[in-house]
C-alpha cells in the first residue's frame, strides 16, 4: 500500500572532494515508484540487479500476475514448490500473525477481492451473510508450508495476499544486494517505505526522511521529520487508498480486519513503525491500523525493538499523537 513517504535527501552534490560519488536509480515497480540513493568510491550502475530483484518478487508474490507462484497457489495448484522469497515472507507473516494475535493475516485474499482492493471479483453491496460466508476462507491456522516447500490449504478457496509485507521484504532484498556489492551508505525507498544504511557521508549527516501528515495528504506535508541510520521505516494509513461506492457514496478503506471480515474505519489515521528490517516495519504498521490503539500500545511495550508513531483521533474528535521514546529520539522537529 502506498504510504506517501516524503524523502528529504541531504547532500545533493556529488561530493567528489570527499572521495565519494552519489549514485541514484529510480523508476516504477510493484505498482508504485522506487528511489535508491547510494554512495560509492566510483560511479556505479546496478539497474540490472535492481530489475532482477523486482522480477523475482513479482514472479513469486504478485497476485496481479496470473502465472506467479502465489496466483497459482491461490487458484488451487498444489504442485507449486515455493521459492526462498515466498518462504521468507511466509515465515515472517507467521511470526507477526502470532505477535498481533491474528490482526495481521495474509489469508485475507478473498476479502481483499470482495471489498474491491484486489485483482479478483468485487462483490457489490457486500452484506453480513456474505462476509460470514467468506470468513471460512480466512485464518492463518488453515494454511501450512510443507517440508517439500509446497503449500497446504484446508480449503482450496483460501487466497494469500502478501501485499502488506511484500514491499518491506523487497526493500530488505535490495539492501542485501547493495551490501554484497560493498555499498555501506544507502537509502532505499519503495512506495514510501525506507531502509537506511550508514550515513550520508557526503553531507556528514544521517539520512533524513519525512512522514506524511494524514490530515493534509494532498499537500504532502510532513507530520514528522527524522534521522535514520541502519534502520527501516514503514507507514500505513487509510487516507490515500480507499474507494467510494458509486451507488451509496459510502467510503471503504483498504485496511481489513481479519477477525471480522470488514474494512476497518477506526480512529487511527496512520501508523509508522521503525525497526531493523523493513519486512517487520511493513507488517506491524499494517497490523496497527487494524488493531485498537490500546492493543498496539501493549504490543509495543512488549517489543523493545519496535518504535512507533501513531496518529489518531480521540473521543473529543481531536487529533492526537502517540510516540514511543525511541521514535521521539530520532525526530528533528
Amino acid at each position: 500500500m502506498r504510504t506517501g513517504m516524503i524523502l528529504f535527501l541531504l547532500g545533493m552534490l556529488l561530493g567528489c572532494e570527499k572521495g565519494l560519488v552519489k549514485n541514484k536509480n529510480f523508476g516504477e515497480a510493484l505498482g508504485t515508484t522506487y528511489s535508491i540513493t547510494y554512495l560509492s568510491e566510483k560511479k556505479m550502475d546496478i539497474q540490472r540487479e535492481i530489475d532482477s530483484v523486482f522480477q523475482n518478487i513479482n514472479q513469486s508474490l504478485s497476485t496481479y500476475i496470473s502465472d506467479s507462484d502465489i496466483s497459482r497457489i491461490n487458484n488451487g495448484d498444489t504442485t507449486v514448490v515455493v521459492d526462498q522469497s515466498f518462504r521468507d515472507v511466509y515465515f515472517n507473516s507467521q511470526v507477526v500473525n502470532y505477535e498481533t494475535d491474528g490482526y495481521f493475516d495474509p489469508t485475507v485474499g478473498v476479502l481483499v477481492d470482495a471489498w474491491g482492493f484486489g485483482p479478483g471479483k468485487q462483490i457489490n453491496a457486500l452484506d453480513s451473510t456474505q462476509v460470514d460466508s467468506l470468513m471460512q476462507y480466512v485464518g492463518w491456522i488453515k494454511v501450512g508450508l510443507n517440508k517439500d516447500f509446497t503449500i497446504t490449504k484446508t480449503k482450496p478457496e483460501i487466497r494469500f495476499d502478501f501485499n502488506a509485507i511484500a514491499k518491506g521484504y523487497t526493500i530488505d532484498r535490495l539492501g542485501r544486494m547493495l551490501d554484497k556489492k560493498g555499498v555501506h551508505q544507502y537509502l532505499v525507498e519503495l512506495g514510501g517505505e525506507v531502509l537506511a544504511k550508514g550515513t550520508n557521508r557526503i553531507s556528514e549527516r544521517p539520512w533524513t526522511v519525512g512522514v506524511d501528515d494524514p490530515n493534509n495528504p494532498e499537500a504532502r506535508g510532513s507530520a514528522a521529520i527524522l534521522r535514520l541510520e541502519d534502520r527501516a521505516l514503514a507507514s500505513s494509513g487509510n487516507y490515500r487508498k480507499f474507494r467510494i461506492d458509486s451507488d451509496t457514496g459510502e467510503k471503504f478503506v483498504h485496511t481489513i480486519n481479519p477477525k471480522t471480515g470488514y474494512t476497518k474505519n477506526s480512529n487511527v489515521l496512520s501508523a509508522t513503525v521503525i525497526t531493523k528490517y523493513c519486512i517487520e516495519a511493513d507488517a506491524y504498521a499494517t497490523a496497527f491500523m487494524a488493531m485498537d490503539l490500546q492493543q498496539s500500545k501493549e504490543l509495543l511495550e512488549r517489543r523493545s525493538d519496535l518504535e512507533a508513531f501513531i496518529i489518531y483521533v480521540d473521543e473529543q474528535g481531536e487529533v492526537q499523537r502517540f510516540i514511543t521514546d525511541g521514535f521521539q529520539e530520532l525526530l528533528l522537529n
